[in-house]
């Protein structure tokens, strides 16, 4: 194996993916379908145009953008197939899919509707060996009223394949301390919590850790949080966090937006210079980390 590269063992290992947000995978040719539908033509290029940006404030703009096209359930459907068709590409059998929920509410839809499209849409993947879990997922900036939404919400889909509520958004927006009812709530109708946390705060909001390199880099994360002007992916604290024991799951967050792939952040942590048997052992995690039942969590 190669600094740059994969060997064909890391390669080939089936993969789980835990961070990744379905309205962030939108490849550019699938952006161009999303907008004819609702009157607007537009090239690819000028979708990779909005799909470059230089922080997360810009991001956020890019990602606002491509949601306003996200209009019907039919919407959700298309662009939840190429999702499935990129993730079997990667060799990934299991992917926790974050759900924008509260953009959703914002916007007057209703979830539900979208969300039975979803498993409509994705269900076929699972005799190719795919298998989809949701999040529902609020948006910090919108408050603590609109993120109870967001859990009452999951309650009225009563679907087992809704495993988590997970809170997104600017993490410095509103304290983490207004969610607790929140929280509370998602427990008791049954979800695991999540929250996006050590992107634009610091290292006091993190307990436990997922990384997506790739990201951490576009948004400029990782350059804040170094403290620089700019950052290397070799710059990356990933291998010391691992070899410190702290449990490491790589994803990909946004992968149309970031231009990156589940096996481009494998081959990221081989340029920061971690061994195969560590990259192994990174692909277990993905497994081990996940919400799938325990005796379900050693993937292949």
């Amino acid at each position: 194996m190669t600094p740059h590269s994969l060997s064909d063992r890391i390669a080939s290992l089936p993969k789980a993916e835990l961070h990744l947000h379905l309205e962030g995978s939108v490849q550019p040719a699938t952006v161009c379908a999303l907008t004819a539908r609702h009157g607007v033509v537009m090239t690819e290029e000028e979708v990779r145009q909005r799909y470059a940006y230089r922080d997360f404030s810009e991001f956020i703009e890019a990602f606002k953008w491509v949601t306003s096209f996200l209009r019907d359930p039919q919407d959700y459907a298309l662009i939840a197939r190429d999702l499935a068709e990129h993730l079997l590409a990667q060799r990934v059998i299991y992917a926790e899919v974050t759900l924008s929920i509260g953009v959703m509410l914002l916007r007057k839809q209703r979830p539900e509707a979208n969300f039975e499209a979803l498993l409509s849409a994705t269900e076929p993947f699972e005799s190719c060996g795919l298998r989809f879990r949701w999040i529902f997922d609020a948006a910090r900036q919108f408050g603590a009223d609109a993120a109870m939404e967001v859990v009452e919400s999951a309650k009225r889909c009563n679907s087992k394949a809704i495993v988590a509520f997970g809170i997104g958004g600017d993490e410095l927006s509103v304290p983490t301390g207004e969610f607790r009812p929140i929280y509370d709530r998602a427990v008791q109708i049954g979800l695991h919590k999540l929250m996006h946390a050590g992107e634009v705060g610091g290292p006091e909001k993190i307990r436990e850790v997922e990384i997506c390199p790739g990201s951490n880099m576009k948004t400029a994360a990782l350059a804040r949080q170094l403290r620089r002007e700019d950052a290397r992916i070799e710059d990356h604290p990933l291998p010391k966090l691992l070899r410190h024991g702290i449990p490491i799951v790589l994803s990909t967050d946004d992968p149309a937006m970031f231009h990156t792939t589940l096996q481009q952040e494998y081959a990221n942590a081989a340029r920061m210079g971690l061994q195969e048997h560590e990259l192994a052992r990174i692909v277990e995690m993905g497994f081990e980390h996940s919400f799938l039942p325990a005796e379900e969590r050693h993937g292949a």
